[in-house]
């Protein structure tokens, strides 16, 4: 049975040199086989950069958005919103 596999927060701390290699790797082994599903709040324009490696960025980003359904949430933060509700209570 294939699996899909979740990474949350994806771009929330800076990777390490062996930690972009390990998640290339992770990541070339499912593409086109098995689901990743991403969430970020990060914009993807921004992954290049994050991921701060031209040619490991080049190969991540062909095989994470290359067929990817991208769902781009907007407005306010539900967190931020539900404790502000609670302080006015």
């Amino acid at each position: 049975m294939l699996s899909s596999t979740l990474l949350d927060d994806w771009g929330l701390a800076p990777l390490e040199e062996n930690a972009r290699h390990d998640l290339l790797e992770v990541i070339d082994d499912r593409a086109g086989s098995r689901s990743t599903i991403l969430t970020s709040q990060l914009p993807v324009d921004h992954w290049h950069g994050w991921i701060n490696d031209p040619t490991l960025a080049d190969a991540l980003l062909d095989r994470l958005v290359h067929n990817a359904y991208r769902i781009v949430m907007k407005g306010e933060s539900l967190r931020r919103k539900n404790t502000e509700e609670e302080a006015a209570s």
